[in-house]
């Protein structure tokens, strides 16, 4: 959880020398600084510093209207995209998961335009986005890359494919989705900042913080142009999550990373693999190899259940399952069927493991499970 409340708050804007440039060598002034105890609060201002020349850099590129941005019409139970290299498989993998038609190329770059497809799996309809790959340098804007990186941040989840021999990709994926704001795998920050007018900065913490001080955070808060305010940090944060806090522009995706081609290599060669990527999954797109695994891991990270509605003196609808999201209330299944049935709601009833018992009558905040049998009573 985040929270910022910054009444009249205003961006102090950067001129002179070229941002990237002011980046670089605040870059080798970090390097160049030693990290203790007694530079630790410079360092994390330097680090602010450069967040917001990023960002900077990234508003005026985008109000440039500069290139043609990539547009995609999301529909389905959830989204998903693919990321990797260039010749890593991505559309061989899109069209075994799918009924799409991607082009297949054993060259660079096959794929020049975003193309959809849905995975149908377990009564549910995941979309799923090949993108084209990206290279280093992309969340800098080489070869269309933050257009395409920008695609991520509006998904559900986000498989990073890797060629088996070129695994090494994976730290540069993951740098380039930071630079974009994308947070794999991560959670928001428990953190609430409160703008204050006057005090100056107030600190409490719920949990020991091992990373920083109120010194730091002041630091930080400064840069910001935030010299007075209460802050409450309930998770032992480091810098830069502080910093991804005072952005407010952060996505937080559940990441999966698929190695794929794995029919090109022996076991041997696997092994080490498994042990540099312990969570990782072993696939070969071409030779249909754990691909069902890799559906399965899918619908599982999207923390999606099926819930079959049964209507008033019918029997349930097993064939096609009302798909939400896990940690969904009867409330939320109200509100997705028409917003009607919340306003005139009386009561429900629930078959399956979220009750005690089956038929239990429960109430617009009951949690539900995957596959409970709901049935939903309204005013006439």
């Amino acid at each position: 959880m985040i929270t910022l409340i910054f009444p009249g708050f205003n961006n102090v804007h950067v001129s002179g020398m070229d941002i990237e440039e002011k980046i670089r060598k605040i870059e080798e002034e970090i390097q160049k600084t030693p990290y203790n105890k007694a530079t630790a609060h410079h360092i994390g201002k330097l680090k602010a510093k450069i967040s917001r020349l990023k960002e900077e850099a990234l508003q005026r590129k985008t109000s440039s209207g500069k290139g043609r941005g990539f547009h995609i019409k999301k529909s389905g139970d959830s989204t998903v995209v693919l990321i990797g290299f260039p010749s890593v498989g991505k559309s061989t993998l899109l069209n075994e998961l799918t009924s799409a038609e991607s082009k297949v190329g054993d060259y660079q770059f096959t794929t020049l335009e975003i193309v959809p497809g849905v995975m149908e799996y377990r009564g549910a309809q995941i979309q799923i986005f090949d993108i084209p790959g990206i290279i280093t340098g992309a969340s800098r804007g080489r070869g269309r890359g933050r257009e395409i990186l920008s695609v991520a941040r509006s998904a559900d989840l986000i498989v990073i494919v890797l060629d088996v021999f070129n695994t090494d990709h994976m730290d540069i994926i993951l740098r380039e989705l930071r630079d974009v704001g994308i947070r794999p795998n991560e959670t928001p920050p428990d953190v609430i900042v409160k703008r204050r007018k006057l005090g100056g900065v107030k600190l409490s913490a719920t949990v020991e913080l091992t990373h920083l001080d109120e010194k730091i955070i002041r630091s930080v808060l400064n840069e910001y142009g935030i010299h007075n305010a209460d802050v409450l940090i309930r998770d032992d944060i480091t810098v830069d999550q502080f910093i991804d806090v005072m952005e407010a522009n952060r996505a937080y995706i559940p990441a999966i990373t698929v190695i794929n081609k794995i029919d090109l290599v022996d076991e041997s060669y696997l092994e080490g693999l498994r042990e540099k990527f312990p969570e990782a999954l072993f696939i070969s797109a071409d030779r249909d190899i754990n691909i069902d695994e890799l559906r399965e891991e899918i619908f599982n990270r999207l923390g999606l259940i099926r819930i079959y509605l049964k209507p008033q003196g019918k029997k349930a609808d097993y064939d096609e399952p009302l798909i939400i999201r896990e940690g969904s209330t009867v409330g939320d299944v109200c509100q997705k069927l028409h917003r009607d049935f919340v306003r005139k709601f009386r009561h429900a009833r629930v078959w399956g493991s979220s009750v005690k018992f089956d038929g239990q009558k429960v109430g617009l905040e009951h949690v539900l499970n995957d596959e409970d049998v709901l049935r939903i009573i309204i005013k006439k």
